[in-house]
């Protein structure tokens, strides 16, 4: 279950492994559909998931004994919080079911950048990097000027989910 939530996560956010890591029971809005996500460089942001995400998230934290809002949201079976070597093991877990995923060393960051490319061919460069959580300035004046926000990142969840 743990894996099934981690794979969706992923692919409905695009975050990265330490933001989904990082959740706590408080950072899931399970009424607006929406996570906290704190990633690299102390960026916080508010990122639409899908209701039934919600649901299964909030669902899994409490089955797995997260009860104090700053109890981490990913858990093992035994309540334990999710590490990084989960990433590691799934992989090898997939990869033995799935060949191509370790022939081709598909990791949770290519999902981030498959999640990524198909936001920006369909739904537009400010889309796809309010999606990411970028904020860097670098690069030219314009990017000061292409954003997107929440309801743009929401309408593009929609055209990934259906």
């Amino acid at each position: 279950m743990l894996d099934a939530l981690l794979l969706r996560l992923h692919t409905e956010t695009a975050c990265r492994r330490g933001g989904a890591l990082a959740l706590r029971l408080i950072d899931l809005d399970t009424d607006h559909a929406l996570i906290r996500l704190r990633e690299k460089g102390g960026t916080q942001r508010w990122q639409p998931i899908t209701p039934m995400l919600a649901g299964r998230l909030d669902d899994h934290a409490r089955a797995r004994g997260a009860v104090a809002p700053t109890e981490a949201l990913l858990r093992y079976r035994k309540g334990q919080p999710a590490i990084h070597r989960r990433y590691d093991l799934m992989r090898k877990r997939i990869g033995r079911q799935l060949p191509s995923v370790a022939a081709q060393g598909i990791t949770t960051h290519w999902l981030r950048h498959t999640t990524l490319t198909w936001l920006e061919r369909h739904c537009g460069y400010g889309v796809a990097r309010a999606y990411a959580g970028h904020t860097d300035r670098r690069g030219p004046a314009t990017t000061t000027y292409i954003k997107a926000d929440l309801h743009a990142v929401a309408t593009a969840l929609a055209a990934i989910t259906g």
